[in-house]
């Protein structure tokens, strides 16, 4: 008996201060609630004796003294949700917008540049001569125009226009070509035009898209385009070309053929005879 006497003054002492908080707490209500009943902490305390603590076993006791502590550690001061709130509304607004994801820029198209071999096949505006008196041995090259007045042994070219009035032993090349008393022994090719002039004497073939034939030609012509022979010319040589004129008084030995012109020959004559 001695221990559970021991074991109840314990008790007891829990259960007092227990009341004596809830006694304060009664006492601040009862003060605005002055009909409540006053409850005094020796009869809280009187309801423990030892008859009740004899009932109880141990397991009880010790749950009850759990529970007494538990409620004193349990008591945690209120926080004001006031103040919460406005901290959460002020992170909000501090916090940045989200951009809006901006609509991607086209990539704009642009022209192409020109390209290296469109610029060197422009002729530039200079003019290259060759005096009459001078005699060169040798090839010729020029990114303009090329005037021959004196005597060229070896290839001539240029990427503009070429005047001979001199002479010129090998082929000439140029993208327009104008001879005028001149004599050509070798070749005359041209991406644009020729004129031979009457007094002109070439021996080789010509080659162009268009030409006008004033002088002697011994050698085969070959033009994709029209081909005009003048009263002065003389040709040895077969003509190829889209069209011929003709005038009279021109010397012609060789064959004329229009290979270039728009003409079906097949379904003119072949399919028009056929067998049925």
């Amino acid at each position: 008996m001695s221990f559970l006497k021991d074991f109840k003054d314990d008790l007891s002492q829990a259960v007092n201060e227990l009341v004596t908080e809830d006694g304060d707490k009664e006492t601040t209500k009862a003060k605005s609630e002055p009909e409540a009943e006053d409850v005094s902490d020796s009869d809280m305390v009187n309801t423990l004796d030892e008859d009740v603590l004899a009932g109880l076993d141990l397991d009880t006791i010790s749950d009850l003294l759990e529970d007494t502590e538990e409620e004193e550690v349990n008591e945690e001061p209120e926080v004001d949700l006031t103040e919460e709130t406005a901290i959460e509304e002020d992170e909000k607004e501090e916090a940045p917008m989200p951009k809006k994801p901006q609509p991607e820029k086209k990539a704009e198209l642009k022209e192409p540049a020109a390209s290296s071999e469109d610029e060197d096949d422009i002729p530039s505006d200079e003019v290259a001569e060759i005096t009459k008196g001078t005699s060169i041995t040798g090839n010729i090259m020029s990114d303009g125009s090329i005037n021959v007045y004196g005597k060229i042994i070896g290839d001539v070219t240029c990427k503009g226009k070429m005047v001979i009035t001199g002479m010129v032993q090998g082929t000439s090349m140029a993208s327009e070509i104008f001879a005028n008393n001149a004599k050509i022994e070798g070749d005359v090719k041209s991406s644009g035009s020729i004129k031979i002039g009457n007094g002109s004497i070439i021996m080789g073939n010509v080659y162009a898209t268009s030409a006008v034939i004033g002088g002697a030609v011994r050698g085969d012509i070959d033009v994709h385009g029209p081909v005009i022979v003048d009263a002065t010319a003389v040709v040895q040589g077969n003509i190829k070309s889209r069209s011929v004129q003709i005038n009279n008084g021109a010397a012609i030995e060789g064959f004329c053929s229009q290979c270039y012109a728009d003409i079906d020959y097949k379904a003119l004559f072949d399919d028009t005879f056929g067998k049925n």
